[in-house]
């Protein structure tokens, strides 16, 4: 039996799990949707499974000051369904949230609307049962759609990151609900993202980034890279007209059935970012075309790039064995809010 004496959050007693559905609903403690009750031995478990004490400073919200300690997080990742051993990865995912390139309040205020996009990398994908490939960008597995359930209840219940309260967004859009992936590792040619981005291959790891809705392409005409890659720079260059003209993390998620001709024509990683970074660019005088000629002024042979550099391209390799699809994420806002990948485990501030 887990230990539930450390822990210091208030405790209510209901008569049945109605009345545990009401009284959260009634204080806006939930997302719409029923949570978990989560009793102490249900918290305790949790907090057993990564080895953290209940007050176990786990971050600090930068611009607030607000901290946010293991037992809070861990009574909201049993409320939005998650068993003892997604918990690491919640933890890790807030951590990656507070990291400073991240600019979480910045991300979660605007009236722009992104989401916490969570890619899930290492052994620990398939120890929690995460599922790469169908439906890899929608409800998959539970281990996914928990773990990204509960960072939202994290941020509406520790940050107050509620419409109309900090959230300000216009739209918003349904990742916001939930949105974590796992990357298809054993099925890629290319190394992992967490290998890329901390230079272990064997590590356990969450990227966070702030992102917009996925835009869902589709090149079954031809095996060329360079084609395959021009459908997805179309949509990245379409993202700059409509959206937003600023540089930064765009994500872009290739299933196997892509991934196999960039397998046989031997492109790496880093050939992909480099074509796109070459190729994802604009002229001002574009937004004319799109009801923007205001801003185009006397600039219109200004060029702007829809990356700073090739690194900043984000490869996921994820989706079902069929199709010729793939998906263009963009980011938030991408000179200021930047993806932050952390290790499963790591200590951030010791």
């Amino acid at each position: 039996m887990a230990d539930t004496s450390t822990l210091s959050s208030r405790r209510i007693s209901l008569d049945d799990p109605l009345s545990v559905q009401e009284y959260f609903h009634s204080r806006g403690w939930t997302d719409g949707l029923p949570v978990v009750p989560p009793t102490p031995d249900a918290v305790a478990a949790c907090l057993d499974w990564v080895g953290l004490p209940a007050d176990h400073l786990v971050g600090v919200e930068p611009v607030r000051g607000r901290a946010l300690t293991a037992e809070k997080v861990a009574i909201n990742a049993v409320m939005a369904g998650c068993l003892p051993m997604h918990v690491p990865v919640v933890i890790t995912a807030v951590t990656a949230m507070l990291a400073e390139e991240f600019l979480l309040h910045g991300t979660t205020a605007s009236t722009g609307g992104s989401a916490v996009l969570l890619i899930v990398n290492g052994p620990i994908r398939n120890e929690i049962g995460m599922d790469a490939t169908f439906n890899a960008l929608g409800p998959s597995d539970r281990a996914s759609t928990c773990i990204g359930r509960a960072v939202r209840l994290v941020l509406g219940n520790l940050l107050e990151v509620r419409p109309g309260e900090i959230d300000r967004s216009t739209f918003g859009h349904p990742g916001k609900i939930s949105w974590c992936l796992a990357e298809d590792e054993e099925n890629s040619p290319w190394e992992s993202l967490a290998t890329e981005r901390l230079g272990d291959p064997h590590v356990s790891a969450v990227t966070a980034m702030a992102a917009m809705a996925p835009r869902q392409v589709m090149n079954e005409w031809t095996t060329e890279p360079e084609q395959i890659l021009d459908t997805f720079v179309a949509e990245m260059r379409a993202n700059m007209r409509h959206y937003s003209i600023w540089p930064g993390n765009y994500a872009i998620v290739l299933p196997p059935q892509l991934r196999q001709h960039f397998q046989a024509a031997t492109w790496s990683k880093s050939d992909i970012q480099h074509y796109v970074f070459e190729k994802a660019r604009i002229h001002r005088r574009e937004w004319a075309d799109c009801g923007k000629r205001a801003v185009v002024g006397e600039k219109g042979d200004q060029e702007y790039a829809a990356l700073p550099d090739p690194e900043h391209l984000i490869i996921v390799a994820a989706g079902g064995p069929a199709g010729g699809f793939g998906a263009v994420i963009p980011p938030w806002l991408g000179h200021k809010s930047r993806a932050a990948t952390v290790a499963v485990g790591a200590c951030t501030d010791c």
